[in-house]
C-alpha cells in the first residue's frame, strides 16, 4: 500500500495536469483520470511479477533446446532447472488469480521489439550469481528466496531497457517504479505456500487514504486563486510567471492542507512538500518553499485562520 508522500506525488501530477491542459475544468473526469493513474500502480506490480515469470519461462524453453543439439553434453541432456523449480516462483505461479491478470500483461515482454527478457537471461546466465545458485547444496525456500531477490535488483530493476519499456506504457511509472519493486521484493521475502495474497488488490491502504488523495486534489483546485494570491504576496519582486511552475503547485497544496485539511499537522505538510521540492523541482525549490510557507503560516497563525481539529496539530 502507497505511502502518504506517494499519495501527494501522484496528487501533484494530476494537479500539474489539471492546470497545464484544462480545456474545459471538468474536476470530476480529472478526479477520474487521477484514480485510474493511482491503480496503475497495482498493474506495475503485476508487470514486474509478468517479468519474472517471463524469464523463467524463457529458460525453461531455453534448457530444453539445448537437449536438441547435435553433439549435446552432459549438461545440455540433463540441464540443472534448479531457477526453473525455484519455489518462490512456483509459489507465484500457483496464484492463479495473480496469474489470470500476468497472462493479460504478458505481452509487454513477449512481443516487444527489444528483446528485453533474452537479454536479461543471458547476463544472468553467465553470471557468478546463477552459477552459485545452480552449486549451492542448501535446498531451501529462503535460498530460494534470496537468488530472486538478487535477480531483481541486479539485473532487472536497475536495467536501462527495463526503464525505457515502461516510460513507454506510463509517464507515472518512473515515479511509481521503486515503491512497487520494495513491495514486490518484501513479498518474495514473505511469500508462504498456499499464500494466495501476492496480488495488490487496491493501491490504497484505507478509505482515510484515498479521501486524502481526494481532498488534497478537490481542495487544491477550489481555492488555487487565493493561494496564487498568498504567492503573490509573499514573494515579494517575483510575478508568479517568472515562479517554476513545481514550486506553485507544490506551495498551493501544503498550503491546502494547512489551511483546509484539518486533520494533518503543519509541520507534516510542511516537511513533506519541502522534501519533495528537492527531488521535483529546481535545485533552489526547497528554500523558496520552505521560506515562503514559513511566512505564510506565521501570518496565518496570528491571525486565527488555522483551523486544526486534534492537540498539537498547529505546531
Amino acid at each position: 500500500m502507497i505511502s502518504r508522500r506517494h499519495i501527494r506525488l501522484k496528487v501533484m501530477q494530476s494537479l500539474y495536469a489539471f492546470f497545464s491542459f484544462k480545456e474545459d475544468g471538468d474536476i470530476a473526469k480529472a478526479e477520474k483520470e487521477m484514480l485510474k493513474q493511482f491503480n496503475e500502480i497495482v498493474q506495475l506490480h503485476i508487470v514486474i511479477i509478468s517479468l519474472l515469470v517471463a524469464l523463467v519461462r524463457y529458460t525453461d524453453d531455453f534448457l530444453e533446446a539445448g537437449k536438441k543439439k547435435h553433439l549435446a553434453q552432459e549438461k545440455d541432456l540433463n540441464p540443472n532447472k534448479r531457477f526453473v523449480d525455484n519455489s518462490a516462483i512456483q509459489m507465484l505461479r500457483a496464484d492463479e488469480t495473480l496469474m489470470k491478470k500476468v497472462a493479460k500483461v504478458a505481452r509487454i515482454w513477449t512481443k516487444d521489439d527489444y528483446d528485453l527478457v533474452r537479454k536479461i537471461f543471458k547476463n544472468i546466465y553467465r553470471s557468478d550469481l546463477y552459477a552459485a545458485y545452480l552449486i549451492n547444496p542448501e535446498q531451501t525456500d529462503e535460498v530460494d528466496k534470496k537468488f530472486i531477490v538478487d535477480v531483481l535488483k541486479g539485473y532487472i530493476l536497475n536495467n536501462k531497457l527495463f526503464h525505457h519499456i515502461l516510460e513507454e506504457k506510463s509517464i507515472f511509472w518512473s515515479d511509481d517504479l521503486p515503491f512497487v519493486a520494495t513491495l514486490v521484493i518484501a513479498q518474495i521475502r514473505e511469500i508462504e505456500p498456499n499464500n494466495n495474497s501476492f496480488f495488490l488488490q487496491d493501491v490504497f491502504k484505507n478509505k482515510a487514504d484515498k479521501n486524502f488523495a481526494l481532498d488534497l486534489f478537490r481542495k487544491s483546485i477550489m481555492h488555487n486563486k487565493e493561494f496564487e494570491e498568498v504567492i503573490v504576496q509573499k514573494a515579494k519582486n517575483w510575478d508568479l510567471d517568472r515562479i517554476a511552475i513545481m514550486d506553485q503547485l507544490l506551495i498551493k497544496m501544503a498550503l491546502c492542507e494547512i489551511l483546509y485539511m484539518e486533520e494533518l499537522p503543519i509541520k507534516v505538510s510542511m516537511n513533506e512538500y519541502i522534501e519533495i521540492a528537492k527531488y521535483y523541482s529546481t535545485s533552489k525549490s526547497k528554500v523558496f518553499v520552505n521560506g515562503l510557507l514559513d511566512n505564510a503560516v506565521k501570518q496565518f497563525t496570528k491571525a486565527g485562520k488555522i483551523k486544526k481539529t486534534g492537540r498539537g496539530l498547529i505546531n
